[in-house]
């Protein structure tokens, strides 16, 4: 279990500048980012002890942070 956020500077580290300019001009990427970070907050907090749920739910909130991360990663990649 992994105690480190994956905020999307990380997971894309050669995209951190295309990532600001597309929050700034693309508002369906965005929003995207956007629940991308809530629920990877929240998985943090989860795996940090900080808040507790059911396995089913961390698991169904992770699941819900990889589909995010997919679709962004479209916007990204060339």
């Amino acid at each position: 279990m992994s105690h480190v956020p994956h905020e999307l500077a990380e997971e894309f580290p050669d995209a951190a500048e295309k990532i600001h300019e597309l929050k700034l001009s693309d508002a369906r990427f965005a929003r995207l980012a956007d629940a991308y970070h809530e629920v990877n907050r929240e998985i943090h907090r989860i795996e940090a002890e900080i808040e507790t749920t059911s396995d089913a739910y961390t698991e169904e909130q992770k699941k819900k942070r990889l589909a995010l991360k997919d679709e962004l990663a479209a916007f990204l990649t060339p």
